[in-house]
């Protein structure tokens, strides 16, 4: 892809930009025109936009420490938001045609880890500190120099792992995979070892539809099958009645989907501002171990995105530096504190863009027509309720298999590879936290590295990262410690 971009740059005829806007993007210089940018925009938007449902899906799912859950049209209203305005702010300022939105991983580890010690507004307060670091190591060079140093192995296994627990979390809310209330084994398929309910049904057909169209490479392809699912899922609730499954064993989970009222209003935006720096509930070392994961799972996702991205649009050099490497790398952490300020998860580069780059696009100017279709959405977020449970499931599925799809980039030959990435991609969803299987994978890369006679193999920076990751294991018993 990135070698028929360059060559669809090369082979455009270039002259001398029409008028300011075009000299500001530069889209004359880069083999471009207005009308590629608006359609690679629009084509961005229509293969990104399944996250106004699918960030709130995730989201909600998650109690925090006091009982509290945030209120899905909320969440979709601040997810549009969030997503429209920061894609704005980054084609202004780096001038290159990549859309942000609420990174799935962090959303996933924010609602199934995070609040499980503090309240959804403590945990948007951890996300803006993350993103308060990753300004400052982004404006002083530190971010590149701590990318640098991990292995590329542990990077791609981080990818797949979060792939796999998001799949997880995907086949339990559909019901696909449920507790089977014994010690062994702990869960099992559907209802006693069968599919027995409509909505898993629904589920199944969702997911083979959806996996149809993206094996297809259907632009949407993601979104159409969340809509299909859902016009399915209205259609057999108006005929079965099935309703909530608190009221029938065999009813939907989440949401109903019910068409009542209209689908467009006045968006929700009460999360925004909602955020809490009172972490007395828990330890330091628990905060710093919460910010220290938040931190480097997002970055690492951003920069292995913004380096595919940057090669497909043909605009990265042979080491993978992009125009304004340094300012796009700014603006991505504004985006996780942007995220945490309106209660949306952490904002970052969508690997989606790449559709639109496909398209065409090459430049910012994209991502004003991308941020603009955003702020829309926002004014039909009632639509979005009427998605139930079991359908924004098989996007998650989907979305983790497209996670997984990444561990081709692994040689497994070498057993001191293998261990480490093998703990880091099942420890995640065996013990339902991102935080573990990153951690598990650190400490045994480095140890069997060190003991295996290849410790200079391991950057400094690596036992910096291990040693920090033994210590938010034992964090119980050195808190215990710290307060003695």
């Amino acid at each position: 892809m990135a070698e028929q971009a360059s060559s669809q740059r090369e082979s455009t005829p270039r002259g001398e930009p029409r008028n300011a806007l075009d000299r500001y993007f530069e889209i004359t210089e880069r083999g471009s025109t207005f009308g590629r940018e608006v359609r690679g925009g629009l084509v961005t938007f229509v293969t990104m936009a399944y996250i106004v449902i699918l960030n709130p899906i995730i989201l909600s799912s998650g109690v925090d420490v006091e009982g509290n859950q945030l209120a899905f049209p909320a969440l979709s209203a601040v997810t549009a938001l969030t997503a429209g305005a920061m894609t704005i702010l980054f084609g202004l300022v780096s001038r290159l045609p990549f859309a942000f939105a609420a990174g799935l991983g962090i959303n996933a580890f924010l609602a199934f880890s995070v609040v499980g010690q503090v309240t959804w507004p403590e945990a948007m307060a951890l996300v803006v500190i993350n993103g308060a670091l990753i300004v400052l190591l982004a404006a002083t060079g530190l971010r590149r120099m701590i990318f640098d140093a991990v292995p590329v192995e542990l990077k791609i296994a981080i990818t797949v792992g979060i792939g796999l627990f998001i799949a997880f979390i995907g086949f339990v809310n559909a019901g696909f995979v449920t507790s089977t209330g014994e010690s062994s084994p702990p869960v099992g398929l559907g209802i006693g070892g069968s599919v027995a309910t409509v909505p898993t049904i629904v589920f199944v057909f969702t997911l083979l539809l959806t996996g149809v169209l993206v094996a297809r490479k259907v632009k949407g392809g993601l979104l159409i099958g969340l809509v299909s699912g859902t016009i399915l899922a209205v259609i057999v609730e108006a005929i079965w009645k099935l309703g909530p499954a608190t009221e029938n064993a065999g009813g939907w989970g989440l949401t109903v989907p019910a068409l009542d009222g209209t689908p467009f209003g006045l968006p929700d935006l009460s999360l925004v501002g909602a955020v809490s720096f009172d972490f007395g509930r828990v330890g330091l070392v628990t905060v710093v171990m919460l910010v220290f994961t938040l931190l480097f799972t997002n970055f690492f996702d951003a920069m292995g995105t913004f380096t595919g991205l940057s090669r497909e649009a043909g605009l990265a050099d042979a080491k993978g530096n992009f125009p304004r490497l340094k300012s796009a790398l700014v603006v991505e952490g504004v985006g996780a504190m942007a995220g945490g300020l309106t209660s949306s998860s952490s904002n970052t580069v969508f690997i989606e863009s790449g559709s639109g780059i496909g398209e065409g696009a090459r430049t910012g100017f994209a991502n004003l027509v991308t941020g603009a279709l955003f702020l829309l959405a926002m004014f039909i977020t009632p639509l979005t309720q009427i998605v139930p449970t079991e359908v924004a499931a098989a996007a998650l599925v989907i979305v983790g298999a497209m996670m997984v799809s990444q561990i081709t980039g692994i040689d497994l030959a070498d057993f001191g590879v293998a261990l480490p990435v093998f703990l880091t991609i099942t420890v995640m969803p065996l013990t339902y936290s991102i935080a573990n299987g990153i951690g598990a994978g650190f400490v045994s890369w480095v140890i069997v590295r060190a003991l295996s006679g290849r410790a200079r193999d391991v950057h400094w920076l690596l036992w910096v990262v291990a040693a920090g990751f033994v210590v938010y294991f034992a964090r119980g018993p050195v808190e215990v410690l710290l307060g003695a």
